[in-house]
């Protein structure tokens, strides 16, 4: 008779969940059967167990231990993210004002990895973001350009050998660019520019220039906003599990997309903090492109800039748009 695995065993979720995202994903939607194992961890680790918050967004097993502490458990077929995640906390520590989690405990349980980190303060920025006035949103973007080139400025350590190398993951983006926004519904008004943009790509993306640290992803729900005095500020970052090492440009798509919606005064201050003047046609370009060849680009799901569709006819025009000056 096959014994029934302890609660406490990885091994009680099912080899399919290390290995098939639906399967993984219908364990994550199932937190009964995660849980438990969860709060075995961090009992391992002498950690209070009495108030657990299941967090239902993102990619991860995560539960808050108090107000103080976050448990990450990383599917096997995930590994790359803790490799990303630990190594970026553990890189970027003392190098940034802005304060990011730092590493409380870490270990693998069943072959899934797992972190234990510090939780920040302050409020999720999607749930501040839309009520901001139209001058703290420039702020905001300010001290996100500023966030960013901070993180561009620390040395990039053992990241340096993070995969995939800059040059071969933008060959590879570009190689299956024109097929990801056909199936994707990009209207063929901008399918059309795409071959030229892609041709203009190769010699506007430095593809051996020295390589810095990218988080691929400064949107409004990876940071934390904090209120003093009816101004709201950046307050924390948090989300390390996707960064490369490459052109520092890449970074300035997330809130382009997600945040600066066009406006000339948004476009203004994410560049000047970030250490850019306004932009000039060249750097409107390689934007463009690398937004098309961002990991995660869907432009009809991704551009916060109301009836962009309809406002431009081309992608230089759309450039344009974005990027307002």
């Amino acid at each position: 008779m096959k014994e029934t695995p302890p609660p406490d065993s990885l091994a009680a979720w099912g080899a399919a969940a290390s290995t098939d995202l639906q399967a993984y994903r219908a364990l994550r939607a199932d937190r009964a059967r995660w849980l438990p194992v969860a709060l075995d961890i961090a009992r391992g680790h002498g950690l209070d167990v009495g108030a657990p918050h299941v967090f239902a967004t993102g990619t991860n097993l995560v539960v808050g231990l108090g107000e103080r502490l976050i448990l990450k458990i990383f599917p096997p077929m995930l590994r790359a993210q803790f490799v990303s995640e630990r190594g970026s906390l553990m890189q970027l520590r003392g190098h940034l004002d802005l304060p990011i989690p730092e590493i409380v405990a870490e270990g693998e349980r069943d072959g899934w990895p797992y972190l234990v980190i510090t939780r920040l303060a302050g409020t999720l920025g999607s749930e501040v973001w839309p009520q901001l006035p139209e001058e703290q949103k420039e702020r905001v973007l300010r001290q996100i350009g500023d966030t960013i080139a901070a993180v561009q400025r620390a040395p990039l350590g053992p990241l340096a050998s993070i995969e995939p190398r800059w040059d071969v993951f933008m060959r590879a983006q570009m190689q299956g660019c024109r097929a990801r926004h056909e199936r994707l519904g990009l209207a063929p008004k901008f399918l059309a520019g795409l071959d030229d943009l892609l041709r203009d790509a190769a010699e506007l993306i430095p593809m051996d220039a020295p390589p810095v640290i990218l988080i691929g992803e400064y949107i409004p729900e990876n940071f934390l906003l904090a209120c003093d005095d009816g101004e709201w500020s950046l307050a924390g970052l948090f989300d390390f599990g996707d960064v490369l090492a490459g052109w520092r440009d890449y970074d300035l798509l997330g809130p382009s997309a997600f945040m600066a919606a066009g406006r000339p005064g948004r476009v203004r201050s994410l560049l000047e903090g970030f250490g850019y003047a306004r932009p000039d046609a060249a750097l409107k370009r390689r934007l463009m492109a690398l937004m098309l060849l961002h990991r995660a680009s869907d432009l009809n799901s991704h551009i916060c800039l109301e009836g962009w569709q309809d406002k431009a006819k081309d992608l230089v025009e759309l450039q344009d748009l974005i990027w307002a000056s």
